[in-house]
């Protein structure tokens, strides 16, 4: 049960990048069910609309590339213009695989960085001088790779460490003008395209949530809760923050051992 009450939201605007699918799709519904006005956006126009239209309660679908700052800029100008000041901004969108660094481009190294930390940087920068102030939070959607090293994620742990850093910097530098940035860094949650790479099996997945001291995966609804509770009044001194939503899954391996 959610602690939080309908039309908490109302009257506010949100923009999530990279909302058109996952987790970022669920805070998006989320935000929306709470009384916001969400604008989504993504590389695919179809999938754009196709969220928004999943979505509803007047939602809507914009396309962009999070690597092209003049577009995702343009964006965020429309939603402004009908909309005005943005109270909440996400920066979701991401790209993963898994490689060796021995058998790893160079091209593929610079996809992730560019999707995952250029991305993030295009998406609040360009909101910068667009959202509400003070009261503006902005959140970047991360991950334990950031903090964590994982074999044959070289590229992800890079560009997720640069997000983490990224969210601290713009923390200091916008704090003196009201607005927030934290971040959030996902566990294994059901669901979710990663997931689906990951744990292909249900014997994998078995095996994978056997680890983790909550002895689950976590529910994109619980991601979304986190991007709500850090927007409200409760969240209003935290800043520079990035929340684990993860189930401890970060604290290692806690099977028992002899």
């Amino acid at each position: 049960m959610s602690a939080f009450r309908d039309g908490l939201f109302d009257g506010w605007t949100v923009f999530v990048a990279g909302g058109t699918s996952g987790i970022n799709l669920g805070i998006a519904r989320r935000f929306a069910e709470l009384g916001a006005y969400v604008a989504v956006a993504g590389r695919n126009p179809e999938k754009a609309r196709a969220a928004a239209d999943s979505i509803g309660r007047g939602a809507e679908g914009f396309s962009c590339d999070v690597r092209d700052y003049e577009a995702v800029r343009a964006v965020l100008e429309r939603v402004h213009a009908s909309r005005g000041p943005l109270d909440v901004v996400v920066s979701g969108a991401a790209g993963n695989f898994l490689a060796p660094v021995a058998g790893l481009s160079a091209n593929g190294f610079k996809t992730v960085v560019d999707i995952d930390l250029n991305g993030t940087f295009n998406v609040f920068r360009g909101c910068y001088d667009l959202v509400r102030k003070p009261g503006a939070s902005l959140i970047a959607i991360t991950a334990g790779q950031a903090v964590n090293p994982m074999p044959f994620q070289a590229h992800a742990c890079a560009a997720k460490a640069g997000v983490n850093q990224l969210v601290r910097v713009l923390a200091m530098e916008w704090g003196p003008e009201g607005v927030r940035v934290n971040g959030i860094s996902p566990g294994p949650i059901a669901g979710t395209e990663g997931m689906a790479r990951l744990a292909p099996t249900r014997e994998i997945a078995e095996a994978l949530a056997s680890r983790i001291p909550l002895r689950r995966f976590g529910e994109v609804s619980e991601v979304a809760e986190s991007a709500v509770f850090l927007s409200t009044s409760s969240a209003a001194y935290i800043t520079g923050t990035i929340l684990d939503c993860e189930g401890g899954s970060q604290l290692g391996d806690s099977r028992p051992r002899l």
